[in-house]
């Protein structure tokens, strides 16, 4: 088993991709080739994975509470960037928070065995967020944004 660093994954918006009821899956995905563009200086990337909501029936004749899973959410993944004004993929993030509607999200991890290529996660999220982070003088500036993500994850394996 091979474990790899955060180090050098990249972060792309794609164009509006409506969520839909059912999964999605990589072909869902094809026609966001054109569209993808690099979110730089990226220094955090949060997480993102699915968590059942917990559903609860308090039984009366067992005196116990059973649990049941409901809905299941991929969460919200906050992003944190050094603020590039300059930068499109910033610059598209920003866009993207600014509209009610959801954008196509690829996370590119760097784990490509040598003369393979990397896994890929695939999501549609909404920006909830996208606010700028001043602090003190020995600070670089920052762009946080959060992903509301509302699919499943497309997890697409690296290949050697």
């Amino acid at each position: 088993m091979t474990i790899f660093t955060t180090a050098g994954t990249r972060l792309y918006i794609g164009g509006p991709l409506a969520a839909k009821s059912t999964d999605f899956v990589e072909a869902d995905f094809v026609g966001q080739s054109a569209l993808w563009v690099e979110i730089d200086e990226t220094e955090g990337l949060g997480s993102a994975g699915d968590t059942s909501s917990e559903v609860t029936f308090d039984g009366i004749n067992s005196g116990r509470t059973r649990r049941l899973k409901g809905t299941r959410s991929a969460g919200t993944m906050d992003i944190v960037c050094g603020l590039d004004a300059t930068d499109p993929g910033q610059i598209a993030l920003i866009a993207a928070e600014r509209t009610k509607g959801d954008y196509a999200f690829r996370v590119v991890l760097a784990d490509a065995l040598p003369g393979g290529t990397p896994s890929e996660r695939m999501f549609v999220a909404q920006v909830g967020s996208a606010a700028e982070q001043y602090d003190t003088a020995n600070s670089v500036m920052k762009l946080n944004a959060s992903l509301w993500i509302n699919s499943n994850i497309v997890k697409i394996d690296a290949e050697v």
